[in-house]
């Protein structure tokens, strides 16, 4: 297995527990605001407020991170 995926996971999961731990500690209703989207503040659960905020995070880096870059190699397709 390659040592920077590894490493990534291991990230990954470090961070998901962070959210989680914080979630857990954290139970009452928060008021969110962010008005470049939300014309009103979202009053919910603490929980529910760290999952969507770490939901959007997990889903750009994997946007930014999934490019369909050139192939090395010169490819197969001039060796069939």
């Amino acid at each position: 297995m390659n040592f920077k995926v590894l490493f990534r996971t291991i990230l990954f999961l470090l961070t998901l527990f962070i959210v989680i731990y914080t979630a857990m500690v954290n139970t009452q209703e928060i008021v969110f605001n962010f008005p470049l989207l939300l014309k009103e503040p979202v009053k919910a659960a603490a929980p529910i407020i760290f999952f969507a905020i770490f939901a959007v995070g997990v889903f750009g880096g994997t946007l930014l991170n999934a490019g369909g870059g050139k192939t090395k190699g010169g490819g197969d397709a001039k060796r069939k």
